[in-house]
């Protein structure tokens, strides 16, 4: 009997530290080669380990929520050494190196690279391998993925207490987001002022319980911290790098989208596109593509390059889609998107948005993009001031449409209006660029019939 160490691998995306997010095994569990183990949460996204041994699960070296370097161990598994699968990394029970071999995931072509030498775990914050709300969760037979149950503690919702609605009578997202909205609603109705509150009762699964104004709140009840870490931390540098190395210029202009409008209806009225999702943002992105063939340089970036400065125009499209996730923003993009028609373009949105909301994108999703569109119209907002994506010369804010006093034909008419507003780098792209790419935007959205040139 061997035991073998596996340590938390690089998965391709120059990882330096990742974040325990649940593990899938326990102590004495039999796993074969490429049964998931764990899931991480990088920087930029949700993954999940394959185990590269066969064996039987010793120890779990890292609680959940824990934040790890790569190259420190994480779990231990003690197999017989004809039994044993492929390692990447692992060490004997008498601690002398395990035979290395790349390890893979058969079938799906994933691949973990660079396991490193070593590291040390940083604990973070520190919670048992099972909580006694877990427990409550798996004596009433809970089904949730694990985004969900991890959005579900973020959130201190009691996935026991949350109606299912998935089609195999799993707790979605949309759940324990609407759960946790009524749950605020109610503790903001029972509870009218701060100061003239002598007791406040909240609600509690299962029973109610009071709490007496003679029990103190503790000071730092009053305050909560929150850890920079994930996809928090990779925007927050990506933002601050581009906002101080780029100099951003932003111009907008009012459209009348009415016809847009006309055009989305008769999309989804339309048999080709039953089954995927219509939404202005699919106009939008047409006509981004289509202005960024007109005016190559906002599709460009600036390179900082050994000889001097470089501008890079690419001659392809990977449109990035702005998400926001219970994770943070993401903009995972579209690769060549250039190539696909309407109905490929509608697809492959959808699945985008999707991925993201359950916590799925992965690393390659979100690199070599070249130009990027925010919808802030789902927010309810007009217009804004983007920043742009690091390694882009461009982004365009479609804000919200909506019906408004519009002159058509020196009448006054009520037509679906939206901004749509783009910033820029300026050392890339000059201002008659900038404005005649935000025109010829503007002019899709008003008449998408264009698009048929």
């Amino acid at each position: 009997m061997t035991t073998q160490t596996f340590v938390l691998p690089d998965v391709g995306e120059g990882l330096t530290e990742a974040e325990i997010v649940s593990w899938h095994v326990a102590p004495g569990d039999t796993v074969a080669v490429n049964d998931v183990l764990v899931e991480i949460e990088t920087a930029k996204s949700l993954v999940e380990l394959p185990s590269p041994f066969a064996g039987t699960v010793g120890d779990l070296l890292v609680g959940e929520g824990e934040t790890v370097n790569v190259g420190a161990p994480i779990i231990t598994i003690a197999s017989d050494a004809a039994a044993a699968g492929p390692a990447t990394v692992g060490q004997s029970e008498h601690g002398e190196p395990a035979e290395a071999a790349p390890a893979s995931a058969e079938g799906d072509g994933a691949v973990l690279v660079g396991y490193g030498t070593g590291g040390e775990v940083k604990s973070r914050r520190r919670k048992p391998a099972v909580t006694s709300q877990e427990r409550v969760e798996a004596s009433v037979g809970v089904v949730a993925k694990p985004p969900i149950r991890k959005l579900a503690r973020d959130l201190g919702v009691d996935l026991a207490s949350v109606a299912p609605s998935g089609p195999a009578g799993e707790v979605t997202r949309d759940d324990v987001v609407r759960h946790a909205s009524q749950a605020s609603v109610f503790r903001n109705i029972e509870t009218p002022e701060w100061g003239d509150v002598r007791e406040e009762t909240i609600p509690v699964a299962g029973a109610a319980a009071s709490v007496p104004s003679a029990t103190p709140v503790p000071e730092d009840a009053r305050e909560e911290t929150i850890a920079v870490k994930g996809v928090r931390k990779a925007t927050s540098s990506a933002m601050v790098q581009s906002a101080y190395s780029a100099p951003h210029v932003t111009v907008w202009t009012d459209v009348d989208a009415s016809r847009t409008m006309e055009l989305v209806k008769r999309l989804k009225a339309s048999p080709d596109f039953a089954d995927v999702k219509i939404s202005p943002l699919l106009i939008m992105a047409r006509a981004v593509i289509w202005a960024a063939r007109r005016t190559p340089m906002v599709n460009a970036a600036w390179v900082d390059a050994e000889g001097g400065a470089e501008i890079r125009v690419r001659r392809y499209v990977n449109l990035g889609i702005a998400a926001a996730t219970p994770r943070g923003l993401l903009v995972p993009n579209i690769k060549d998107a250039q190539d696909l028609s309407m109905r490929e373009l509608a697809r492959a949105l959808e699945k985008l948005t999707l991925t993201a909301r359950e916590g799925r994108t992965t690393p390659a999703d979100q690199q070599q993009g070249t130009i990027t569109i925010t919808n802030i119209g789902v927010f309810g907002m007009d217009a804004g001031t983007p920043i742009i994506n690091p390694g882009e010369a461009g982004i365009v804010a479609l804000g919200t449409i909506r019906q408004k006093p519009w002159v058509v034909d020196g009448e006054v008419r009520p037509r679906w209006v939206t901004t749509v507003a783009g910033s820029f780098d300026h050392r890339v792209v000059d201002g008659d660029g900038m404005s005649r790419f935000i025109a010829d935007v503007a002019s899709i959205l008003e008449e998408p019939a264009l698009l048929l040139d």
